[in-house]
């Protein structure tokens, strides 16, 4: 009996950790399965059943020794390699584009100081005057005015919050008592968002470092953009000898990660905005690459997003600012040749891109087959390149 995945999802929007489910598959879907959904903007056509121990609770101990599913649109084609194979399928001309945005300690673990009740919170961002907009959980309403007491990882009392005014969905309007910088008061009592399906979201100490890109400098993500965990730098480097540019973009991954889309049509899922840069010296890169016949190898669903919003006129251009795209059929896509990137949950709008840049019915299969094949899903799980 194989147990399928079930992700229950609390009433502020934050996952639960999984549960598995009582449904039984006796072997892999079939294609054919599929073909009934017909209509690829309603959110059911993204679903699919997935075994439980599929899902990777830790990364491998080299990163570059996970498996790569490769998936020719051309050919039709589904082959196996592994990520140290990457450069195998990359021409010197193209450019590989990744996100080199740092995941912070986000996951905030304290107590109410007026009642000693319980509470854990998410850090979503700060503004100029140094206040701090979390998502809260706790039992009973918290009210403006009340001090909640962070508890670092290693049990001692650190910063307090004061809470300053209630936001939308369970959000709140923080004000630490500290003046330090936000980045080093996370890095001191902050816990790395591990997401609930590993392990129940509680961080282990390596998480620190290895939910964390090799090539991560810009603070600000809660969320790792997980794809570009397979890289070495030894990979790095074997990448740019073959004179490939490897060049950098930033998003940093937001709220949206974390929030599941509730509604039937994709067309009515509105996403949340994330801040990201697409410099002036990696634009005319890029233009370049495309200037030589070379392609724009995109590592990640994020690097996707920012190509995309910073192409939006037809040509790649210098980009900063907050991107809402939501990239869902019908898509024609301008920046992007070719993409590496995880195995992504069911319904989710990482899938649907995903869907619809490598073709709906060739991705269906390239599923199925990973599922056969017992890949590793999800954050710490295998990769797949669509060429």
């Amino acid at each position: 009996m194989t147990q399928l995945l079930s992700v229950k999802v609390r009433q502020d929007g934050i996952p639960n950790p999984p549960c598995l489910g009582f449904t039984v598959a006796s072997e892999p879907y079939k294609i054919s399965e599929y073909k009934g959904w017909v209509n690829r903007v309603d959110l059911e056509h993204y679903d699919y059943h997935l075994p439980g121990e599929l899902i990777a609770q830790h990364p491998l101990s080299n990163r570059d020794s996970a498996r790569l599913m490769i998936v020719d649109r051309n050919r039709g084609s589904i082959t196996h390699q592994r990520i140290s194979d990457l450069p195998d399928f990359l021409r010197a001309e193209d450019a590989v584009v990744v996100n080199n945005t740092q995941v912070v300690a986000a996951r905030l673990v304290g107590y109410r100081a007026q009642t000693g009740g319980k509470w854990e919170g998410l850090f979503v961002s700060t503004d100029e005057q140094g206040h701090w907009s979390v998502l809260s959980k706790t039992r009973g309403k918290l009210r403006e005015g009340e001090v909640v007491q962070l508890v670092a990882p290693d049990g001692r009392e650190a910063v307090r919050l004061l809470c300053v005014e209630k936001q939308r969905e369970g959000g709140w309007r923080m004000q630490p008592d500290n003046m330090a910088p936000w980045t080093e008061i996370l890095q001191e009592c902050g816990h790395v968002p591990i997401p609930p399906y590993i392990r129940g979201g509680k961080m282990q100490p390596d998480d620190r470092q290895q939910y964390q890109t090799v090539y991560a400098r810009c603070p600000g993500a809660i969320a790792a953009p997980t794809a570009g965990l397979h890289f070495t730098p030894e990979l790095l480097a074997g990448i740019s000898g073959m004179g490939v540019r490897v060049c950098e973009v930033t998003l940093h991954v937001g709220i949206g990660t974390f929030r599941p889309v509730k509604v039937s049509r994709l067309e009515d899922h509105t996403m949340h905005g994330e801040q990201g840069e697409l410099n002036s010296d990696v634009a005319g890169e890029l233009q370049g690459t495309r200037g030589c016949g070379g392609r724009i190898v995109a590592v990640g669903t994020t690097v996707v997003r920012v190509l995309e919003t910073a192409a939006s006129e037809g040509a790649i251009t210098p980009w900063r600012g907050e991107t809402d795209l939501f990239i869902r059929p019908p898509y024609e896509f301008k920046a992007v040749d070719a993409l590496l990137t995880n195995f992504h949950l069911p319904k989710s709008t990482l899938l649907v891109l995903v869907r619809e840049f490598g073709g709906d019915e060739l991705i269906q299969q390239a599923y199925i087959e990973a599922i056969r094949h017992q890949y590793r899903f999800f954050s710490y799980g295998d990769a797949m390149l669509i060429i």
